[in-house]
């Protein structure tokens, strides 16, 4: 049999017009403003890390001198390098238009951005002693010229190039050539990047630190005399991936620590520039930085590190922010009484932030004081900057408890914290396990042992996402609390291989990267085909991260074509195309983005009427199946199920925030003639609903 020639959309393109979606909230007048404003920060933030993990791999492909077909979707890695930096180019420039109409719109508001060239008399005592106080004791600045060796530019930090025509009285004269000085100036981080100014009546004035710098020009260079002085923003971004030595004698720890030191000379991947900067001083920097062809150059804005935006003061305008949601109590589950209690006689699920992330603190905490619990284990993977849930875990093993805690060392950018915390807990007599050789450990699952009359008593709980309280209010999420004992005996399973790696073991229940996610989701998915086949009704239902796995991908294209009807709802990623005939005309697919960051993973199947429900910590991506330890759960609890069905529902019915997947990549909102349906507010109106009941 020959298998049908599929299409699909290359990753990294599919990842842009992700982000294309995060800067259409941007344009959204609908969006309050000054959440428009951060959401400009979320485009800018995604658009560093995608150049320093992503666009960082292609490149090396382009270095090792590979075409890299199959891993690229079939476009030869440096024509895809081409494409990427001509696709940021243009979301670049449309990025600083509507920053542009952004900072138009504040100023209806009466919120000015002002630059150095609009400083006001009566601000300028205070700039000045702002700028004593505050700035100058942190500033770093190099005067270029007369180094050996050019500085090493921090990744993603900010500069200011500062051009210098110096004069003295020999220039004057006609002796010698003007001379020129550059230097740069890193903007510090320590200091917050937007600068309240005193108010004035009903108008706020707001300074960026750049431009802070820029009006303390002559300060801060007074031993010098020029007749000009300029300065232009630049950044650089390098190659984030870690470089894992094999010394044996080192610990772990130690590894990681070392690997995420060295990333802070990786090489290049993308130099931005202020497009206003003068030539001589870009040609200056390329030269001296040794940016290479593989390297993306883009000429952007006056302003880099729009990340920051995503802080920018609220000013105490809250007509001008999204309206706070109180995260709502799960019906029947009280906080004030046991969770515990509670739990073992049924199932409870938590979707934050439409509910609240209380009840994982609370269950923890109480597992921490009860005389009756033996131990705790736990992954961790990202934890909030002051984490109640390790505060948690401390406190248990101060009461006595046995608390294990599978840390990821190498979860993306947070090496750092998590090597921190791994030493608080190391040091306050936490078990600490740092994950199994060749794999992340990803997943999202807590199990604890309870001492109680009728023997030993396991509770638990499986997650779609990190055990955070920061995020949990902006990125919704499911969390499986129960007892079912098959479950948890199986989840005890998973914590025992971290410890013996050799040993895999089988699961009836739990779904378990890298061993057999892929396989049970593709008997699940043949199940559906099956009945498709037979005439009976087959669909396929689900929610997740990305889509990037062809071979899963293909499984979906071959469901289409055996008559399964699939509803798709992709955050991020999605390399499959749907809607194209004799391929994937019975696929439907949209991303939903909104105020909240959608992170669960969720999958329904059809069953004949008698819905197989997962969740899990996996998306769809060859590296969730095949290269992490990941954990799914099925659900048994009938009104849960319905739950998972109803939510899933209300998120498919959006015609508001949903936008379309086709081969175009156009982003087209949703449009249809049904009541307007904004997902995320329905869920939280759904969920109260349920309270009232």
């Amino acid at each position: 049999m020959v298998k049908p020639k599929y299409e699909y959309i290359n990753r990294e393109i599919s990842w842009l017009s992700f982000n294309e979606r995060v800067l259409q909230e941007s344009a959204d007048p609908n969006v309050p403003l000054i959440e428009r404003l951060r959401f400009l920060g979320i485009f800018s933030n995604n658009l560093d890390e995608f150049f320093k993990v992503r666009y960082a791999t292609v490149k090396r492909i382009v270095v090792a001198g590979k075409k890299g077909k199959s891993a690229l979707g079939g476009e030869k890695a440096k024509d895809l390098l081409d494409e990427i930096t001509k696709i940021v180019i243009e979301q670049q420039a449309e990025s600083q238009i509507l920053l542009k109409n952004i900072v138009n719109e504040l100023e209806q508001q009466n919120i000015f951005i002002i630059d150095e060239t609009q400083v006001s008399e009566s601000q300028e005592e205070f700039l000045k002693e702002y700028f004593i106080q505050n700035v100058s004791p942190v500033l770093m600045t190099i005067i270029l010229n007369d180094l050996a060796e050019f500085p090493l530019l921090k990744d993603t930090a900010a500069y200011l190039a500062v051009k210098m025509t110096l004069v003295d009285e020999e220039v004057a004269k006609g002796i010698k050539e003007k001379e020129v000085r550059y230097a740069l100036i890193e903007i510090p981080r320590r200091i917050g990047r937007f600068i309240e100014l005193p108010k004035e009546g009903d108008k706020h004035y707001i300074m960026i630190l750049d431009d802070l710098i820029r009006y303390s020009l002559r300060s801060i260079f007074n031993m010098f005399s020029y007749e000009s002085v300029s300065a232009h923003m630049v950044k650089i971004s390098r190659d984030a991936e870690l470089d894992i030595d094999n010394d044996l004698s080192k610990s772990f720890i130690e590894k990681i620590s070392s690997s995420v030191e060295h990333r802070k000379i990786g090489d290049p991947v993308r130099f931005v520039y202020d497009k206003n900067i003068a030539p001589d001083t870009l040609a200056f920097l390329k030269e001296k930085m040794n940016i290479a062809d593989t390297d993306s150059v883009i000429p952007g804005g006056r302003y880099h590190n729009r990340r920051d935006y995503m802080g920018f003061p609220s000013l105490g305008r809250n007509e001008l922010l999204y309206k706070k949601i109180t995260p709502l109590l799960i019906k029947g589950l009280s906080l004030e009484g046991s969770l515990l209690e509670a739990i073992a006689k049924k199932d409870y699920l938590l979707y934050a932030p439409y509910q609240t992330f209380a009840y994982v603190i609370k269950f923890l905490r109480e597992a921490a004081l009860d005389p009756k619990v033996r131990s705790i284990k736990i992954t961790v993977y990202r934890l909030a900057n002051d984490s109640q849930v390790a505060s948690t875990l401390i406190n248990a093993v101060k009461n006595g408890k046995q608390v294990t805690v599978q840390i990821e060392l190498q979860a993306r950018f947070d090496e750092q914290a998590n090597i921190e915390y791994a030493e608080q807990l190391q040091a306050e007599g936490v078990k600490l396990i740092f994950g199994v050789p060749g794999l992340k450990v990803h997943s999202k699952i807590c199990l604890i042992e309870r001492e109680e009359e009728t023997g030993l008593k396991r509770y638990g709980f499986i997650s779609t996402g990190n055990f955070n309280e920061s995020t949990a209010k902006i990125y919704t999420d499911y969390t499986l609390f129960t007892a079912h004992a098959p479950i948890l005996k199986e989840l005890n399973k998973v914590f025992a291989f971290f410890e013996t790696t050799y040993k895999i073991n089988k699961y009836k229940h739990l779904v378990v990267s890298p061993h057999y996610t892929r396989n049970v989701f593709n008997r699940l998915i043949d199940k559906e085909i099956e009945n498709a086949k037979a005439g009976q009704e087959a669909y396929i239902k689900i929610k997740m991260n990305s889509l990037t796995s062809y071979k899963m991908i293909d499984k979906l294209y071959e469901a289409s074509n055996a008559g399964v009807k699939i509803q798709l709802i992709i955050r991020g990623i999605c390399c499959l195309i749907p809607g194209m005939q004799g391929m994937s005309e019975n696929i439907e697919a949209i991303s939903v983005v909104d105020k909240f960051l959608e992170h669960p993973r969720v999958f329904i199947f059809c069953n004949l009427g008698d819905p197989k429900i997962h969740i899990s910590s996996a998306d769809w991506m060859t590296r969730n199946l095949d290269n992490r330890v990941e954990v799914g759960c099925p659900i048994y609890d009938e009104d849960i199920k319905q739950e998972f069905i109803d939510t899933f529902n209300i998120s498919w019915a959006d015609n508001v925030k949903a936008r379309v997947f086709n081969k175009e990549q156009d982003n087209a909102y949703r449009k249809n003639g049904n009541e307007k349906i904004r997902s995320q507010f329905a869920m939280y109106d759904y969920y109260k609903a349920k309270l009232e009941q």
